[in-house]
């Protein structure tokens, strides 16, 4: 079965569990934009994404990428789609119109990146993180810069990329040694190489804009050194100096260039302060981190679509449930309590990530464009917490999901004939770039929890307890209240006791599990706040299927919380030496 957006249920999330268009309406930036536009945008960029990219995606996965005297080829096909992409005028849907966006919310990029991903994640990543350099260059860079590059990367006719990594430094980037030398006139030369560069190099654009961290002569050492600094594959329609040394040889995104460039003589300018990069770079990072996330969404939501429909039409033994007059000889694996447990699993992570993913986007948008400085500085600190959880959660049980749905498959899993092996392989990086998942782990508990003291843990509590409260005064939900408002003070709880403990290792050993213990809680919120809207339109096969879902998550799910809890609390115990 080819991939199919879930269109509807995006839009249940956008219109309902969000109450998007409400929010819009009296956002001046937002003013034009109502529940039919963004149901127009869902589809057109649903019928992109089936119609372009799933063609190309087992194909982009058996070619890969080849590289010839320092150009990149892509597969077949993919070159094709990009100009597609960017005539539909996709790059700049959630851009600034001052620069040639179209000034769209957020949340319905989010849209657009989850189908891309499920659809095909190696092409995905070309224009994936565009979006986040286009925030980089509108923050932070000059004014003469934005003239020159900024309108190009929002129209997508110059993609951009992220340098950081280099053979000595991977996660630690105290340790970059690209140098930039100043040549005058606010010109910088560098020096240096970069290795897990995403589309370092490709034949999708004529110039790439390379945002690239190295040190200035006069840098201090470690992290607080590092400057940022633009430097174009073309400059003044001429090669620049870079050069694509080779191409990683991967587990999966083969129809990815993830290369190894050489910066040798490269011109460049530097965008921000000398020996501020990182805090430039940042506005990137978090936007690419909020976008991986997705990926880890778009995964979920492929695997469960493949697992569902081979699980409804193959057949293997006898389902003890079995209709007593059917003639087959053997049932349906969808009919194997085994097989549906897995199943709404599946399902659950599916939609209950979505709703998550997606309020992380509209939280961004509220950030930038709320009235009212209060809320706007209020959803910043909310979307600054949830962004870890969001990026390795999701990612986490992106692969996590794609093995249990490759084991409904069986055999026929392992093998190239079904695309869930590539699903299982493609998904693998999205727990390591961009910040592995335990650099994301440290970032929640020692900076966004112990670091703010809990004042951004206690407003997000706080909202999950809302929704508890209204659950309670649901008939059919009082149960999902009273469970939820019991995770929140094991939460509470076990947070109080790490921000008391004397013992300084204690939250590094327990913030992978600390990190989980909120996707799973997070989780329950958004399958609390869904029983509630679906509550009174149970006549609908939509909701009622919702209804179900969520007794599902609150009958099997839930245990991961409590689980959680358990696992921050044995990180007590010191960890005997290696």
């Amino acid at each position: 079965m080819a991939y199919q957006p879930p269109l509807h249920d995006m839009q249940f999330v956008i219109s309902e569990w969000l109450s998007s268009p409400i929010e819009w309406s009296v956002i001046p930036a937002f003013k034009e934009v109502d529940e039919a536009l963004s149901i127009q945008i869902l589809e057109e960029a649903g019928r992109f994404a089936v119609d372009k990219l799933v063609p190309l995606n087992a194909l982009g996965d058996r070619q890969g990428c080849h590289l010839n005297g320092g150009q990149v080829t892509t597969p077949s096909g993919f070159a094709e789609a990009y100009k597609a992409y960017v005539n539909g005028g996709w790059p700049a849907l959630a851009c600034d119109p001052a620069w040639g966006g179209q000034g769209l919310p957020q949340v319905l990029d989010a849209a657009l990146h989850e189908m891309l991903v499920s659809a095909n994640h190696g092409w995905a990543m070309y224009p994936g993180i565009a979006h986040g350099a286009y925030e980089c260059l509108r923050a932070h860079a000059s004014e003469a810069l934005k003239e020159t590059y900024l309108s190009k990367v929002v129209s997508g006719e110059w993609l951009a990329t992220m340098c950081i990594t280099e053979p000595q430094a991977g996660s630690d980037v105290g340790l970059i040694r690209t140098r930039a030398e100043p040549l005058g006139e606010g010109v910088y030369q560098l020096e240096g190489s970069k290795i897990f560069i995403s589309g370092g190099e490709h034949d999708l654009t004529d110039n790439i804009v390379h945002l690239v961290l190295a040190r200035l002569p006069d840098a201090p050492a470690g992290s607080r050194g590092l400057s940022l600094f633009l430097v174009p594959k073309q400059l003044d329609d001429a090669p620049n100096g870079v050069h694509c040394e080779s191409l990683e040889h991967k587990m999966g995104i083969k129809g990815s260039a993830t290369c190894a460039l050489r910066f040798e003589g490269a011109q460049g300018s530097l965008i921000g302060e000398p020996h501020r990069g990182l805090a430039a770079m940042f506005v990137m990072m978090n936007s690419a981190r909020l976008h991986v996330g997705l990926q880890g969404l778009g995964h979920v939501e492929s695997a469960y679509q493949q697992a569902l429909a081979y699980a409804s039409e193959r057949r293997q033994m006898r389902a003890p449930n079995r209709s007593e007059d059917t003639a087959e000889v053997a049932d349906l694996l969808v009919q194997h309590p085994a097989i549906r447990r897995v199943l709404l699993e599946l399902r659950a992570c599916s939609e209950g990530m979505r709703a998550l993913g997606y309020w992380g986007a509209h939280l961004l948008e509220l950030a930038d464009h709320a009235a009212d400085s209060t809320e706007r500085a209020r959803a910043y600190q909310l979307a600054s917490l949830l962004t870890p959880v969001i990026k390795a959660f999701f990612t986490e049980q992106g692969f996590q999901q794609a093995s249990a749905a490759l084991q409904v498959l069986g055999g026929y899993g392992y093998f190239t004939d079904f695309s869930i092996e590539q699903t299982l392989r493609d998904s693998r990086i999205a727990m390591i770039y961009e910040g592995t998942n335990e650099i994301q782990a440290n970032d929640l508990l020692l900076r966004k929890v112990i670091g703010d003291r809990g004042e951004a843990l206690g407003m997000l509590l706080g909202l999950y307890r809302q929704e508890a409260e209204r659950c309670l005064m649901t008939r059919s939900c009082e149960s999902y209240g009273r469970d939820l408002t019991q995770a929140c003070m094991q939460v509470e709880q076990v947070t109080a006791d790490l921000m008391a403990s004397h013992d300084q290792e204690w939250p590094y050993r327990a913030a992978l599990d600390y990190l989980r213990l909120h996707g799973w809680l997070g989780l329950a919120f958004a399958w609390a706040r869904t029983a509630r809207l679906a509550a009174p339109k149970q006549k609908e096969t939509f909701y009622k299927t919702k209804s179900e879902t969520a007794r599902f998550v609150y009958d099997y799910l839930l245990i991961n919380v409590r689980q959680a809890v358990e696992a921050v609390k044995a990180g007590q115990a010191p960890l005997p030496p290696i």
